[in-house]
């Protein structure tokens, strides 16, 4: 056989084969509509099936139940909408209709009265904020909102709102109700229960600590542990720093000497940070670690610490 009659028998082979797989794909993609379509003509269930699994072997597996889906009137919140109406309602005066709070505050909600102060007589809040919002029905809200004044009352109200089926739109439909504030909260007893010397390696320890943290005036790093990540403050605006008490979860932290390597302890370090014109009490929350005769900071708790420290 001539090699120009090989050579013409190999390219048709190789076409030949080529055509097959082609035919092959063409099938496959048929016979996939071909499920798919049917699933969707027998219902969810059987879509779900044919998605999930391949053409030519299907086992059909019972779904889990549907997630329950909030509409966006049912997830809306109406605090802010509240909150703007309040402090535009307490800023305005029947009297004086015409002012840019009375307008706003008849805008969000046009068939409530305006206050009628008597002149003098009711100072400005100097703050507004919504604390509560509690769903009373579809698209029906309660807010509690609280104004604070300068002469140190808070005064609490709560206001219905109405929102629209899409979640998007908002309207006071009633005049605001004064009502008293939330009660305290029980707190758990604190879990700091170990006194921690005032002269002890880890008083001084947190003392160099913020020093440097606080104040820049020295490198944060030298008093981390390895693998901890901490930015300074920056700019550093206060001067000087005083620790005024460490309380401890572990007995360990009171330790006269620095314990084992690897020794952690939690601890809560109330500070003075004095700066140009002012003395901040602070308090902070951190872990430390023993390390070669030290104790050295492996995670401050106030959403600083970066990847690599301890949480």
């Amino acid at each position: 056989m001539s090699p120009g009659k090989q050579g013409s028998e190999s390219e048709a082979a190789v076409a030949m084969a080529a055509g097959i797989r082609l035919e092959k794909m063409r099938r496959h993609a048929r016979l996939s509509r071909l499920v798919l379509f049917t699933a969707i003509a027998a219902g969810p269930t059987a879509l779900g099936v044919a998605v999930m699994s391949g053409p030519a072997t299907v086992a059909a597996a019972p779904l889990d139940k549907p997630t329950a889906v909030r509409s966006a009137a049912a997830a809306a919140d109406p605090g802010g909408y509240a909150q703007v109406f309040v402090d535009a309602w307490l800023r305005s005066s029947a009297d004086d209709a015409n002012s840019a709070q009375a307008r706003l505050a008849q805008s969000l909600a046009a068939d409530v009265d305006l206050p009628d102060p008597v002149a003098g007589a009711q100072p400005k809040p100097t703050a507004v904020s919504a604390v509560r919002s509690v769903q009373q029905g579809p698209g029906a809200w309660a807010v509690t909102v609280a104004a604070a004044y300068a002469d140190g009352r808070l005064r609490y109200f709560v206001v219905p709102v109405r929102a629209d089926a899409s979640g998007a739109s908002f309207t006071v439909t009633g005049a605001p109700g004064a009502v008293a504030g939330p009660a305290r909260a029980a707190v758990a007893p604190s879990r700091y229960r170990v006194s921690v010397p005032a002269g002890g390696d880890l008083s001084s320890a947190l003392g160099e600590f913020f020093g440097a943290y606080l104040t820049g005036a020295a490198e944060v790093d030298r008093y981390l542990a390895p693998g901890m990540k901490l930015s300074p403050l920056s700019p550093a605006s206060f001067t000087a720093v005083t620790v005024q008490q460490v309380a401890a979860v572990e007995q360990a932290a009171a330790a006269e000497q620095v314990p084992a390597d690897g020794t952690t302890v939690r601890v809560r370090v109330r500070v003075d940070a004095r700066d140009d014109a002012v003395r901040w009490p602070l308090a902070y929350e951190l872990a430390l670690k023993a390390r070669s005769g030290r104790w050295e900071v492996a995670a401050l708790e106030s959403g600083t610490a970066q990847a690599g420290g301890a949480r």
